[in-house]
């Protein structure tokens, strides 16, 4: 065994975790963070629950997963590979995040979600119900991906954006207020004309 339980136990009733010897980063001794059951943090691997995280319910943590800070992971909802959770995110539902996804700030991922490759979500974004956000997508921001929307490739889902039902977003659109500012950049891109959002231009990246 890499970790036992010990007897504090917070308001949720979730029991703080003790390592019983070194594995990646955690040394023997260290105190981590809070689960329900040893059925929360596999024994296997470098994953760990740090800080004041809570794993509980049926939520499962393994391979080489990290959850760090305040943030909760439970329902049915699975971390693993080298997947990343803090700040005070929320995990929960059937929800699936590996590979070298990083959740942080505020977010709420939920229902049937899988978040994957390089992908981020953070800020206060919501995503929820069948949807897929990978590659090296961003959702951050308030926004809201839902029903089986995909979000991947390059893409950035900011702001107060909405993108549900089956849209599929595989192409950075950025949303800014005043000139480009991305005309320096490697990237090359172009205005929207004749439309706007809230005001601001539109840019479409082109390459």
């Amino acid at each position: 065994m890499k970790f036992e339980l010990i007897s504090e136990v917070n308001s949720w009733g979730l029991f703080r975790i003790k390592a019983l010897k070194d594995f990646g980063d955690v040394k023997k001794g260290d105190l981590g963070g809070f689960v329900e059951s040893l059925n929360n943090l596999s024994q296997e691997g470098n994953c760990w629950v740090y800080d004041d995280a809570q794993v509980f319910e049926g939520g499962k943590v393994f391979g080489d997963a990290q959850i760090k800070e305040n943030a909760q992971v439970f329902g049915n909802a699975q971390v693993f590979d080298s997947a990343q959770i803090s700040g005070r995110s929320s995990v929960c539902g059937n929800a699936v995040i590996s590979d070298n996804a990083n959740i942080y700030e505020y977010p709420i991922i939920s229902g049937n979600v899988q978040v994957f490759g390089n992908s981020r979500v953070y800020g206060n974004s919501r995503v929820y119900g069948n949807s897929r956000v990978c590659d090296n997508a961003q959702v951050y921001g308030d926004a809201r991906v839902y029903d089986s929307a995909s979000i991947h490739g390059y893409a950035k889902v900011s702001g107060d954006d909405v993108h549900y039902g089956s849209a599929m977003v595989s192409t950075a659109t950025i949303y800014v207020k005043g000139i480009n500012p991305y005309k320096n950049t490697k990237h090359e891109y172009e205005e929207i004309k004749d439309f706007t959002y809230k005001g601001d231009t539109v840019y479409r990246r082109l390459k």
